[in-house]
């Protein structure tokens, strides 16, 4: 067996080996076999990089720059991105499966928030208060808060961490990043680039390793003045309720059941492309899935099997070839999810009529791939339609009219996002205006940038990251009052 490429962690602007001096294995899930390991840090580890964040954003070069100069270290970052981006999709690719079809676009795609926020950084501005009080003047200014905690999910983690970072460098504040203990290897990459463009030393720091032991002591360090967390539903709760002790500012980007909403009078043909495109895409695995489909019943049965036939040719295999259009799951356990949901559906009564299985086609190796799945017959009261599954598996539910399909959309505990499919000017502007959710695609999905705000309504989260006004989610506001009077009043009576 070959030797297993051991990365470092990035701490204080220096690799270093974790604490503990021990690894994990990191898997490519393609092969399904390990490739490299990761540094398994721990609250030690967490300690230093927040102190190196600390000490950079209460010294140093950092807070003596201005916002315009953070703004062109953030366009060089964007620069940097671009030209690596090939690079940095391929190390995506073997860490976490997604297509290298998508990444290569996304990777790309990511610089464009750098340059985004990096132009946002020096067009933040406070104001004079037309105060009510006499001899007084009053005016407001942003802030930034200081150390941000960054947690990252394994299924997009550069696109999610960019996010959060771009917003908040520009901002002024500084980062500890704890990624997936799955797929650390691109933000640790990444950080080569962020010491490239010239941040400071300690603005910018990576640790790796388990929830537990490196992302819980993340985020209750008592440096840490706020938590940008992406994950699952139940793992933010958690990140809430500890961030909570310390009365940390919070930003939670949760899970999602979305409703994918397609009527009667649709273009058929592009309805069939969106709902494929809604679950299939990316493995089924993103928060923003379309995996509940809502078809009006007049259409129901024609629409299901234009959908299931198209889907039937969806081509599975290796991540890395360009015409791959569905590739492995992320990690053994959430391969273990997914074809339990299998059982889960069955033994609610759901009709499987595709799918519904581990592939065992050749061209899938030993990944782990599951099949291209679509169930009929499904009720929104059953588990499959109320459970984020995080996989390639779709529930097709009917409904009557305009008031059933938004009631049924709205009948779970999630709001992330929603889909709308319809000739109909009325319902486009209408529907959304009642949809709970953050986001509402109306003939299209999956449409992202960074200038739109994106966030979940209900157990999908708090906070928006991307769009201009997303800055302020790293900011605080200051009051500032100057009295112009000679004379002090009373001191025992409130001005």
């Amino acid at each position: 067996m070959p030797s297993l490429e051991k990365l470092q962690m990035y701490i204080d602007a220096e690799w270093q080996a974790p604490a503990s001096g021990e690894y994990i294995e990191t898997s490519n899930p393609f092969t399904g076999k390990p490739w490299g390991l990761v540094p398994r840090g721990n609250a030690s580890d967490v300690d230093r990089a927040v102190g190196a964040a600390h000490k950079a954003f209460t010294s140093g070069e950092w807070p003596k720059l201005t916002a315009t100069s953070r703004g062109h270290m953030l366009r060089r970052l964007g620069d940097l991105v671009a030209e690596n981006a090939d690079h940095l999709g391929e190390i995506e690719v073997k860490d976490n499966g997604k297509l290298i079809a998508e990444m290569a676009v996304q990777t790309k795609y990511a610089a464009q928030w750098y340059y985004y926020f990096g132009g946002l950084a020096d067009k933040v501005e406070g104001g004079v208060l037309p105060i009510d009080k006499a001899d007084h003047f009053a005016y407001t200014t942003h802030e930034p808060l200081g150390v941000i905690a960054m947690i990252i999910p394994w299924n997009s983690p550069l696109l999610l961490l960019t996010w959060k970072l771009a917003a908040a460098l520009a901002a002024g504040n500084t980062v500890v990043v704890k990624p997936s203990e799955y797929t650390s290897a691109s933000t640790l990459e990444f950080a080569k680039l962020v010491e490239q463009a010239g941040f400071p030393k300690g603005v910018f720091n990576v640790v790796t390793g388990y929830g537990q032991e490196a992302g819980e002591p993340l985020v209750t360090h008592k440096d840490v003045a706020k938590v940008a967390f992406t994950g699952g539903s139940e793992s933010g709760t958690r990140v809430y309720e500890k961030a909570a002790s310390g009365l940390k500012k919070v930003s939670l980007e949760l899970g999602g059941k979305s409703p994918n909403i397609v009527f009667a009078d649709c273009n058929m043909e592009n309805a069939v492309m969106g709902a494929v495109s809604g679950i299939f895409a990316a493995t089924g695995q993103t928060c923003i899935a379309g995996s509940r489909l809502l078809v009006q019943e007049s259409i129901h049965d024609e629409f299901a099997e234009k959908l299931v036939a198209f889907a039937k040719t969806a081509k599975m295999g290796d991540p890395m070839s360009m015409d791959t259009q569905v590739g492995p799951v992320t990690t053994p356990p959430q391969f273990e999810k997914i074809l339990s949901y299998m059982d889960v559906a069955k033994a609610d009564g759901a009709e499987c009529v595709l799918g519904g299985k581990r592939a065992d086609r050749s061209e899938c190796g030993d990944g782990w791939f599951v099949e291209p799945t679509v169930y009929t017959g499904v009720k929104n009261s059953m588990r499959i339609a109320q459970e984020e599954v995080f996989g390639p598996i779709l529930s097709i539910i009917p409904f009557k009219d305009d008031e059933e399909a938004i009631e049924i959309a709205n009948d779970v505990i999630y709001g992330l996002a929603a889909g709308l499919w319809t000739s109909d000017i009325g319902r486009c502007i209408e529907i959304p205006k009642r949809i709970k959710a953050g986001t509402v695609w109306v003939n299209t999905y999956r449409a992202v940038s960074y200038m739109a705000p994106f966030g979940g309504y209900k157990t999908s989260g708090l906070g928006r990251e991307s769009g201009k006004d997303s800055i302020y989610e790293y900011m605080q506001t200051k009051t500032v009052w100057i009295s112009t009077s000679k004379e002090t009043a009373n001191p025992f009576i409130l001005k």
